[in-house]
């Protein structure tokens, strides 16, 4: 039950939650916290503020305050990989990454919670690459007083599945590379691919096992891919050869080294002609030209994802396509852009 009463009145009672303050451009938090005793040198500030009034909260059996209902729908929101303080403030409590990684984020069951009287919950998009200590998500009971089996259903929801946000750490792969064009391997062309590549790699914690040139022929491809298997490597990368022509022979050459598990094309520019294949368990990825002409492709989409743990088929490669076109700004500007930012 909420009783409410003059601000004049209200000398000696604790307030039942914070109370705001905006000054524009300057400040915006709490003037006054829950629990605050009020005093009679704060009835001016709270005047000022638009408090004519002030509440007194009895808490039926059946109702929850929302600082308490912050924090059950913290805990059913976090996953593995996110770290949250009990101390909401206005109702509100922000979710951290616990360590460097990938976020992500279950987006159906996301939607599902928010669609959930009186609760909410805003991330950052799934599959962004954060640091320790970074905001990935916030949540809040949204009136002051709701109902508990509100708040029951929803934090149900978040965690049915372990968690909706989370953040998974990037394996340290032994990447092997394959750069392939007869105009590359007889020295007509200087390579421009391996370099790229390398730098993608090592820039996710990774390291490079070693990099084979290659002629336009299966057979030397394919042999190529089975030594760095031999080798060791659990990821492969190969540069080259993915168009249509008849002499772009990668695709063939993949699928002779064992490859049963082939996906050719991604709904993505640039990067369509992007091929993602699978050896047993290691993951194989072909990038194609627009890779030696482009910042940022498909290529720095996927290879986090490969990284995290993620299998990617042709859902994944479909599904991208929501947010997959690049603009090709003058200036780079990613991954402050919509590139990649499919929901």
């Amino acid at each position: 039950m909420i009783t409410k009463i003059n601000v004049e009145d209200a000398v000696g009672t604790r307030l039942a939650h914070d109370i705001t303050e905006i000054r524009p451009g300057i400040f915006k938090g709490p003037a006054f916290r829950k629990g605050h005793e009020v005093c009679q040198e704060d009835i001016c500030h709270l005047q000022k503020l638009g408090k004519n009034h002030l509440y007194l909260i009895d808490l039926e059996m059946d109702e929850i305050h929302e600082n308490q209902a912050a924090a059950i729908l913290a805990r059913a929101l976090a996953g593995s990989g996110i770290e949250w303080q009990d101390s909401p403030r206005e109702g509100k409590i922000s979710l951290y990454a616990a360590m460097d990684g990938l976020l992500t984020v279950d987006t159906t069951s996301l939607a599902a919670f928010n669609m959930i009287d009186e609760v909410m919950c805003a991330t950052l998009h799934t599959h962004t690459l954060v640091r320790k200590g970074d905001q990935v998500a916030a949540t809040r009971a949204i009136p002051l007083v709701m109902k508990r089996s509100q708040v029951e259903r929803a934090a149900a929801i978040a965690a049915q599945n372990g968690g909706i946000i989370s953040v998974k750490t990037l394996r340290k792969a032994k990447a092997g590379m394959v750069i392939t064009g007869s105009e590359v391997f007889h020295g007509l062309v200087e390579d421009k691919f391996a370099p790229i590549l390398s730098a993608k790699i090592l820039e996710l914690g990774s390291a490079v096992s070693g990099v084979v040139f290659a002629p336009d022929d299966e057979n030397v491809i394919a042999g190529a891919i089975r030594s760095h298997l031999e080798k060791g490597c659990d990821l492969l990368l190969l540069s080259g050869g993915m168009s249509v022509d008849p002499d772009d022979v990668t695709r063939k050459a993949i699928r002779m080294a064992g490859a049963e598990e082939i996906h050719y094309g991604a709904a993505a520019l640039p990067g369509a002609m992007f091929l993602a294949a699978y050896i047993g368990e290691i993951p194989v990825l072909g990038v194609p030209a627009c890779g030696l002409h482009h910042r940022i492709t498909i290529l720095d989409l996927i290879l986090p994802r490969i990284l995290a743990g993620e299998r990617i088929g042709k859902k994944e490669l479909a599904f991208i396509g929501h947010g997959g076109l690049c603009k090709d700004c003058p200036a780079c500007h990613y991954p402050h852009c919509p590139f990649g930012k499919n929901i």
